[in-house]
């Protein structure tokens, strides 16, 4: 494995980049441009972090997780409509501490995904998503988790799983933020070779965007350098066919 600082990639050679190593970066200004809005639309998204609900579903016990939920749909022709509130769920396969469990979290809060910027981050990162599958129109199910990891009781564990998959087509992680903490490196390895890479991401808006399919992934456990440290991140999992948990027949 080796350890460097993100290597970011060009917008144009994401696709590139998802197909020759099973993940591309992108920086917080590509991120923006992707999304069709200013910085500080996305910026204007943060405060809502503060208003997450605690994740009572950890089977280690913890109170570092604090989460929120929401679920759409992007259709083909890339418009965006929220589902109605669902459960979040996951085979064994995937999540050997959390799978096989409906998780039912607190939703998303309704002026969030209110915010322009919050439907132009998914349709952006669903149009990513799309090019890498050769630009095909499909419908993609999407579902939004917004994090915060803290260490109120001295460390904060991002993954709790360990290493992972998750189950869908592409999983997006943006960091959103990060406040006296040290840790929470970014690990991935290939799903079916001896390499990998670390590194971690410091600038908020930053995207990484991982083939799920050809990856393994997690996040190092953080530790405060200060009162009230925590790592804020928005991650985003593209699903074709239906939702994990959801019958097609049935959607």
């Amino acid at each position: 494995m080796s350890t460097s600082a993100p290597i970011f990639t060009s917008p144009d050679h994401v696709s590139a980049a998802l197909r020759g190593d099973g993940y591309a970066l992108l920086r917080p200004h590509d991120l923006a441009a992707l999304a069709g809005c200013p910085a500080a639309a996305l910026a204007a998204l943060e405060p809502s972090w503060d208003q997450l609900a605690p994740d009572n579903y950890l089977k280690d016990g913890g109170r570092y997780r604090r989460r929120r939920h929401a679920c759409f749909v992007q259709d083909e022709t890339g418009a965006l409509r929220q589902v109605p509130h669902r459960a979040h769920w996951q085979p064994l396969e995937y999540n050997a501490l959390h799978g096989g469990m409906h998780r039912l979290f607190e939703p998303v809060l309704a002026e969030t995904v209110a915010r322009p910027a919050w439907s132009a981050l998914l349709a952006g990162v669903g149009a990513l998503c799309t090019a890498a599958r050769g630009g095909a129109a499909r419908p993609w199910y999407i579902e939004a988790h917004q994090f915060r990891i803290d260490t109120t009781d001295g460390i904060g564990r991002p993954t709790p799983e360990g290493a992972h998959r998750d189950g869908v087509d592409f999983v997006a992680v943006l960091l959103v933020g990060r406040h006296a903490i040290k840790g929470g490196e970014t690990r991935i390895f290939e799903a079916a070779g001896p390499n990998g890479k670390r590194f971690t991401l410091s600038e908020p808006w930053s995207l990484l965007l991982l083939d799920d399919a050809s990856v393994i992934h997690e996040s190092t456990p953080i530790q405060p350098l200060g009162a009230h440290g925590h790592r804020d991140t928005l991650v985003l999992t593209y699903r074709a066919g239906a939702f994990q948990g959801q019958d097609e027949s049935a959607r």
